[in-house]
């Protein structure tokens, strides 16, 4: 006898005695996939992605976005694949990237007619790492099973892994209404958002399983169930990684702009990152007009490394301000410190590995300054309101040096790059 599903948006288990107390829970056992050559799933770290949003057949600007999002730390893109004029883009858009010395894996995003543009342009199936499939809108009707045999088809063609990435707001609606119309068979039906959780979940695993029934392996398999909400998003996927072992891709679909979007995505993925959940991420801001498309990269990064999982790029502490930081002194040098870091790292990784676990403290006064700093590897605490105009510098715990005048900015960030050379410089 089959025992009732869980629901763990409110069936939450008891809290485990022997759970640990610190720092998250071991990543969940998933099959390793390659992505071009970057691995997602087992052992490997937790992958960050993006997506341009320039028209993929204008080659030039998404050949340059792509760039720009792997400079900045992105280790798969994903590009639109609409039209034929976009799949014949895709090729050369490789191409220029190679040319430039950016290997980036590109992954094609398909929606309604990617079987279509797959068999069009052979060449586009080639160049790209990976393909995204959406088993909501793969095809309809009697046309479903079809089409997405076919883009199967592609992939064990070309040895290409997929994404199959079911979303909240294109779900494969005869799979809901069935499950609607298995739910009023219940003794004790469940309601209408668990009902749909499930359509969501079923459509990932059961399009999973069809794939793999069509010969493609396992191990060539992402699975990804996106919704907009935060606690939706969290029960979804806790729910999914205890039904098999495919890696998993978590996102937050339509998480909003600016704030929003960050607190959101952060939100969501936290949680479920703590709980040793999901191989691969993308954090999906509606960038500011005119912004960067690179800052979702950025906040990804700033999550993974929060929370202790991976290290980007050295990360500044600095205090928010109080009545006894009336000078903006301090923010700005954290500002500044952190910009030049990041700025560096691209070097630093190369020529200091190891450089991007350096810690650095930027305090504003005396009560908690020195304290904050001698925790970070560098740390200066600026003085204050009424504090004597000296800032000391403490280096692994112990004072260094006591800057002073109107050159403590360049003087710090000096003592700086003259410890990462000394303590990762090869």
């Amino acid at each position: 006898m089959s025992m009732p599903l869980r629901d763990p948006l409110t069936d939450l288990p008891p809290p485990c005695a022997d759970a640990p107390r610190f720092g998250p829970s071991p990543r969940r056992a998933t099959r390793q996939v390659r992505v071009g050559g970057i691995a997602v799933g087992g052992d490997a770290p937790v992958v960050v992605q993006s997506m341009t949003n320039t028209d993929t057949a204008d080659v030039a600007s998404t050949t340059k976005q792509v760039a720009d999002l792997w400079r900045a730390g992105s280790e798969l893109v994903r590009v639109t694949v609409n039209t034929p004029e976009a799949a014949a883009a895709v090729p050369r858009i490789v191409e220029k990237l190679a040319m430039m010395n950016v290997h980036v894996p590109i992954i094609g995003d398909f929606h309604y007619n990617g079987h279509q543009l797959l068999a069009g342009e052979p060449a586009c199936a080639q160049a790209l790492a990976k393909y995204r499939i959406n088993p909501g809108n793969v095809g309809f009707g009697k046309k479903r099973d079809t089409q997405f045999a076919q883009l199967i088809e592609f992939a064990m063609q070309y040895d290409k892994p997929v994404r199959i990435g079911a979303n909240w707001g294109s779900l494969d609606q005869a799979l809901a209404a069935q499950l609607m119309d298995e739910n009023h068979a219940r003794a004790e039906p469940w309601d209408a958002g668990r009902v749909l959780r499930e359509a969501l979940i079923r459509s990932a695993l059961d399009s999973a399983d069809r794939a793999v029934a069509l010969g493609l392996p396992a191990d060539r398999i992402i699975l990804s169930a996106k919704v907009s909400g935060v606690q939706e998003l969290i029960a979804v996927y806790r729910e999914l990684a205890t039904r098999g072992t495919y890696a998993l891709h978590l996102g937050l679909t339509e998480a909003g702009i600016g704030s929003k979007g960050i607190v959101a995505s952060s939100a969501a993925l936290a949680v479920l990152l703590q709980e040793g959940i999901g191989d691969t991420i993308r954090i999906s801001l509606t960038p500011d007009p005119g912004a960067s498309r690179t800052q979702e990269v950025i906040v990804a990064q700033e999550l993974l490394q929060t929370l202790g999982l991976r290290a980007f790029t050295p990360m500044v502490t600095a205090c928010p301000g109080c009545g006894r930081t009336t000078s903006e002194f301090f923010q700005e040098l954290a500002k500044s410190v952190q910009e030049h870091v990041r700025d560096k790292m691209p070097t630093w990784k190369i020529t200091h590995p190891g450089a991007e676990n350096l810690t650095l403290a930027v305090m504003g006064c005396v009560v908690n300054g020195p304290g904050e700093s001698r925790h970070a590897n560098i740390g200066i605490s600026l003085p204050g309101t009424g504090e004597a105009p000296a800032a000391p510098v403490f280096i692994d715990g112990e004072k260094a040096k006591t800057l002073r005048g109107d050159n403590i900015a360049q003087e710090f960030v000096a003592m700086i790059d003259d410890y990462v050379e000394s303590k990762y410089g090869r």
